[in-house]
């Protein structure tokens, strides 16, 4: 009993500080300690030096991101004609923002079956299409960059299928830094590009990469960036899934007020909102796609604050209060906080499709009066900050517009220096988390368990049949006879042994990884066209064969074995008392496993080819090898425990 009880502390103990260290290697809370040094030229903004946001159209300029568009010849054709209203009339008419940012997946890319991957020149051609019709390349710049779906399936950058060097605004491959000039000073727009070249089909480019010499490239835009006002990095993966070499690319966008992407789509709908900020301060934030969900986000510089709304297409009016800042997106390692404590008046872009009537602002319920109109969007209403310098308080901005419609917007903000609110657990897990470094753990992990558990009870002595048979009742027991059995068996051992070691070390598949390109797919990475690409997402998969085929296989071929071994055959067995439905759950699930294996080598041969389909030895010939190791259990001669014996017979 007190060796259980010292073992259950110990455990306890062990569960608290892997608790405590994840709750801390995830708090997104602002410390300076975590500050990094800045150049001299930005330590005067910390100040917080004049200018300060009173009650003129100074100092101030907004602009767009939109992402994940996936302009599509196949799927839901109203996407196309909301884009191209979105140009003319939301970018043109209403917003008229400073400059767009399109974050990537400019086009769908897939077959019709959404199975396979190819570029489509006429997605590209309605793209472009789009802004030559809307012309709204000639009312604000246009940054358009290639997310993983714009890299499907070409070979170079040079290739005939790279269609965004034809068909984009932007037409630069890799990544670049933009400075926008205002009379006020330089903003810094600064692209990542971590897509893949050469581009395999999908799904072997979710992660994208940066090289050494790519990740030099961006440390020289950075250190240009340092006399810029502020800093934005964009791209279209999250740092969460872009492999880099050390430091990481966190590392080096650290001294930024801002990361903006998409690609992750709001997960399916399970994470409207994705944001966090990184260790540094610097805030990372996902923008939800156009595919679906019709998002796009309006971004605003006032007086080097940042500010921004997440917002869904057509839905007015639309208003970002600039001044007070929310506090959950404050950066005092670079913004100039110190300005919203000298400032005179509550700041607000407010934009609708209808004229505007009426603007009201209250704080922590208290209304403050009817905020005024001073040229274009920006509306303000003086105030005192020094009555809210400690605490968390509410801003709440209603507005009304000529059409009827009305908006609230809702945001804490802060003039106290040490309250920071944080985001939410998941959210930082997600964004902040290297997968691949946990999907290569994973597959290390579930490979040994496979592998060491059959290498192990193959050397374990056999029990006699008598033990066996004392023991028979006790699951334990039951499932350690079971793996004693399929380890002792030759057919079983060697079989589901190298097939084990073939999904850790050998090629999954040779085949088209582009087409008409040859390469071979292992789980540590791809080799296409003397090319290697790091791999990431092959390890996710890898882990999934095995949870999901190669372990259930090997228990079901234990559980049918022990089956025989009672005496049992395949009919029989489904007449025991009390046992029937178990035992058809057990054979449905098989059944569904090897159904889902059939689809995995389906999936193989629309996309890769009739060339991989056959030289798969991880899906093609796993199936036909699970299914000859079934038949062989079920209705081979019956296992035989032999006392004292190395093998058991069959």
């Amino acid at each position: 009993m007190l060796r259980l009880f010292t073992l259950l502390v110990a455990a306890g103990l062990v569960l608290a500080c892997l608790t405590s260290w994840l709750l801390d290697s995830y708090d997104t809370t602002w410390h300076p300690k975590r500050s990094l040094e800045v150049p001299e030229g930005e330590q005067s903004q910390r100040k917080g030096e004049p200018p300060f946001p009173g009650g003129e159209l100074e100092n101030v300029f907004w602009f767009v991101q939109v992402s994940d568009i996936h302009i599509s010849r196949f799927h839901d054709p109203k996407r196309v004609p909301d884009f191209e209203r979105f140009c003319t009339h939301t970018v043109i008419e209403v917003i008229k923002p400073a400059l767009v940012l399109v974050t990537g997946d400019l086009t769908d890319a897939k077959t019709e079956n959404k199975v396979g991957s190819l570029q489509h020149e006429v997605e590209w051609q309605a793209y472009h299409n789009i802004l030559k019709r809307s012309r709204v390349l000639e009312h604000t710049k246009w940054i358009d960059i290639r997310g993983n779906h714009d890299a499907f399936n070409i070979i170079s950058l040079d290739s005939v299928n790279n269609y965004y060097r034809k068909y984009s605004a932007t037409q630069k491959v890799g990544s670049f830094h933009y400075v926008h000039s205002t009379p006020f000073g330089n903003y810094s727009f600064i692209c990542a590009d971590a897509t893949l070249s050469p581009g395999p089909k999908r799904p072997y480019n979710f992660f994208g990469i940066l090289n050494q010499s790519q990740m030099d490239t961006l440390a020289t835009f950075r250190e240009e960036s340092y006399n810029s006002n502020q800093t934005v990095w964009f791209g279209h993966y999250t740092t969460s899934t872009i492999i880099s070499p050390f430091p990481g690319v966190r590392a080096l966008m650290s001294s930024a007020v801002v990361y903006l992407c998409g690609h992750l789509h709001t997960l399916g709908g399970m994470m409207p909102v994705l944001h966090s900020r990184h260790s540094g301060g610097m805030l990372e934030l996902e923008l939800g796609d156009w595919m679906d969900n019709r998002r796009y986000r309006v971004l605003a510089f006032d007086h080097d604050l940042l500010s921004f709304s997440d917002l869904t297409f057509e839905d007015w009016p639309v208003v970002v209060i600039t001044n007070p800042k929310d506090a959950q997106y404050l950066h005092p390692g670079v913004e100039p906080l110190g300005r919203i404590h000298s400032s005179t008046h509550i700041r607000m872009l407010v934009f609708s499709a209808a004229p505007i009537t009426a603007v009201y602002v209250s704080v922590d319920g208290q209304t403050l009066g009817k905020a005024l109109s001073v040229g274009g969007p920006l509306y303000v209403l003086p105030w005192d900050p020094s009555l809210y310098t400690t605490g968390l308080h509410t801003i709440r901005v209603k507005v009304e517009d000529s059409a009827g419609r009305s908006k609230v917007r809702e945001q804490h903000f802060t003039l106290q220096e040490d309250l920071t609110p944080s985001f939410g657990f998941l959210q930082s897990f997600i964004l902040l988390t290297d997968h691949y470094i946990l999907a290569r753990i994973a597959f290390v992990a579930a490979v040994l368990l496979n592998v060491g558990a059959l290498v192990a009870f193959r050397f374990k002595q056999v029990p006699s049949a008598r033990g066996a048979t004392q023991r028979r009742h006790g699951l334990f027991s039951q499932a350690c006879t079971s793996l004693q059995l399929v380890s002792k068996i030759n057919v079983f051992y060697y079989t589901l042994l190298l097939f084990n070691l073939c999904t850790a070390l050998g090629p999954w598949f040779i085949g088209e990884v582009i087409d008409g390109h040859t390469g071979a797919c292992f789980a540590f990475g791809v080799f296409v066209d003397g090319h290697f690409l790091e791999g990431s997402l092959t390890y996710v998969v890898g882990v999934i064969q095995l949870v999901f085929f190669n372990m259930p296989l090997t228990c079901y071929l234990c559980w049918s074995l022990h089956q025989r071994c009672r005496g049992c055959s395949f009919r029989s067995h489904f007449c025991r008392p009390g046992c029937r439905w178990r035992t058809l759950v057990v054979h449905l699930a098989m059944l569904l496993l090897l159904i889902w294996q059939a689809y995995s080598c389906y999936f193989l041969l629309e996309t890769y080819g009739l060339l991989a389909f056959f030289l798969s030895p991880v899906r093609t010939w796993a199936l036909a090898m699970g299914l000859f190791l079934v038949y062989k259990a079920w209705r081979g001669s019956a296992p035989d425990f032999a006392d004292n014996k190395s093998e058991t017979k069959l």
